[in-house]
């Protein structure tokens, strides 16, 4: 039976936060992992501390949303690392603001690398998951898909990724190939902590006020998200496909 240890993973946005556990975690299940951000140092150095502690890694800066710089990270890792049949879309950003104030730059940035990123990413990957009958697709979505004010582009981006991922699994089902979608909460991250700082909130006290209000009592660790991805990439998660787990500590939706 394949196992873990054949497979190849892709993770975008890799460097930091929910991006590097979850790519930690799959280099732990036994997969081969590339590690692909904006920021080149900080995929090499996730990728350099899987292969230190006995993993395979390789660290790959891309852009998401040029494809000419994705079809040569995917190409790269195909060579690298082998075929790629697990890929998680989870490269991301905010240009957060109120619709009267948000610029056009606001609106393409966001859109670009979330569902152009996303788009992009798993056109290119799909192809080595046709070929090998086998394939797992996770986008992170968000909770802010369900609204979130001085979020219009971020909430329809995420919204977005929803649709998209119910539609791959339509697609791609008769392949081997399942696609679901991750919702997180509050994750304590750099994004959030960016939303912090725009709200003149000191982080810890951010992080305070936030967990109140989450019926388990905290806020999402980067971890608890990775966990969540492991599930839905294994041999055992064959069956769930086109789904959206919100992961917020409650029921968010």
């Amino acid at each position: 039976m394949t196992t873990a240890t054949n497979r190849v993973a892709i993770i975008t946005g890799a460097a930091r936060g929910i991006g590097a556990a979850t790519a930690q975690r799959l280099a732990a299940d036994g997969m081969a992992v590339a590690v692909l951000d904006l920021d080149e140092p900080g995929a090499k150095a996730v990728a350099e501390q899987i292969v230190t502690a006995g993993g395979r890694a390789l660290g790959v800066a891309v852009d998401v949303s040029d494809p000419e710089a994705v079809q040569a990270a995917v190409d790269r890792v195909a060579a690298e690392l082998g075929a790629p049949t697990v890929l998680v879309n989870n490269a991301g950003v905010t240009r957060d603001n109120l619709l009267f104030k948000m610029t056009e730059v606001d609106w393409d940035t966001v859109m670009g690398v979330h569902l152009r990123g996303a788009f992009l990413m798993t056109r290119a990957v799909q192809k080595h998951m046709v070929e090998a009958k086998w394939g797992r697709v996770v986008s992170l979505s968000s909770t802010s898909a369900l609204g979130n004010r001085g979020q219009l582009n971020y909430s329809t981006a995420k919204a977005g990724l929803q649709g998209f991922t119910k539609t791959l699994a339509i697609e791609l089902g008769k392949f081997g190939v399942t696609a679901n979608a991750i919702a997180p909460g509050f994750i304590a991250t750099e994004m959030t902590r960016a939303t912090a700082d725009r709200l003149g909130v000191p982080f810890e006290d951010f992080i305070t006020a936030s967990a109140k209000q989450i019926p388990v009592g905290r806020v999402g660790q980067p971890e608890d998200i990775a966990h969540l991805v492991s599930f839905l990439v294994s041999e055992g998660a064959g069956f769930i496909s086109g789904q959206v787990v919100y992961a917020a500590g409650g029921p968010k939706a």
